[in-house]
């Protein structure tokens, strides 16, 4: 998919060097079509890692994407310099007004608060109620999706005994529905958090339907029964080094944890890993991005 991204956000190098399709706002206005729409709520410390990963899946569609970065006003990151946002992002209140075809609200290194005691709940709230009436469909990612599943429909997380890390397996459940056309019976998917939610609670709730499950990381894939938001506990964005990093920032911290589960060859960290989930990330994406978002969003929005 080409994506129309700012001509000097560092993710275009990268990118390029991918050979994923992208093209600057110039090449973008020139083409006489009507591209999607998508805004990326971008809560995670690492903003610039996470815009790649993101913009990586996608990108690998003939659909011009015009993708709008957002962060929350009510936070200070310490870990993205100022520069880089005010450059390349947007706030709420700048861009409340607009409609979206599709957004994407990531995974954020809070899980073990409180929902209500995150600084930015209150703003996240509103941009969650925003999403009923000025997008057509939202993916939300890890932290994300637990915080979607509590607001909209009241499911509530629970701390794990140790944190959920690793790659796991999967299972499809609900076969025919259309996100998970192409599937694997089984695929693999990062995890990376300490909380999880209830599988009882999400499989007797009339307003969702449970899509895959695993048996070691639990609920992963679920959709709402209308179909606007999706929810994904687990990292199909995450890069290949991803939990590496991860692992030795924490372990530099001091912080008991374990190795992440069916990583690293041979449970070595000194080994590379592989990357076992890039097809199913990919599939993913497309299916959300063309499903539910290219099929089901109006050309004209009123």
């Amino acid at each position: 998919m080409p994506i129309n991204i700012p001509r000097n956000l560092p993710a275009k190098e990268i990118l390029e060097s991918e050979r994923i399709f992208i093209m600057d706002d110039l090449r973008a206005t020139a083409q006489d079509i009507r591209p999607l729409n998508i805004v990326i709520l971008n809560l995670m410390p690492e903003k610039e890692k996470a815009e790649t990963q993101l913009l990586r899946l996608l990108g690998n569609s003939p659909i011009q994407v015009n993708v709008t970065l957002l962060y929350p006003a009510t936070h200070e990151t310490k870990t993205t310099s100022k520069n880089h946002l005010d450059q390349f992002y947007s706030t709420f209140e700048q861009i409340k007004h607009k409609k979206f075809d599709g957004m994407i609200i990531t995974g954020a290194p809070v899980e073990q608060l409180d929902f209500e005691d995150v600084d930015y709940w209150q703003e996240l709230s509103m941009i969650m109620d925003w999403c009923h009436t000025n997008v057509t469909s939202t993916l939300h990612i890890c932290w994300g999706a637990q915080a979607g599943l509590y607001h909209h429909f009241g499911i509530k997380k629970h701390p794990l005994t140790q944190k959920c890390s690793g790659i796991f397996s999967h299972t499809s459940i609900e076969e025919p529905i259309k996100l998970l056309r192409g599937f694997d019976d089984v695929f693999f998917s990062p995890h990376s958090r300490y909380t999880d939610v209830d599988l009882q609670q999400i499989e007797q709730h009339q307003g969702l339907k449970l899509l895959s499950y695993s048996e070691e990381a639990g609920v992963y894939l679920v959709m709402s029964t209308d179909e606007k938001f999706v929810f994904v506990t687990g990292h199909p964005e995450y890069d290949a080094q991803t939990l590496h990093e991860e692992y030795l920032r924490d372990v530099n911290k001091g912080i008991d944890i374990h190795v992440p589960q069916h990583y690293f060859p041979n449970n070595d960290p000194a080994k590379k890993p592989f990357k076992t989930w890039r097809s199913h990330a990919n599939l993913l994406f497309i299916n959300w991005l063309n499903y539910y978002v290219y099929q089901e969003t109006p050309y004209y929005w009123r």
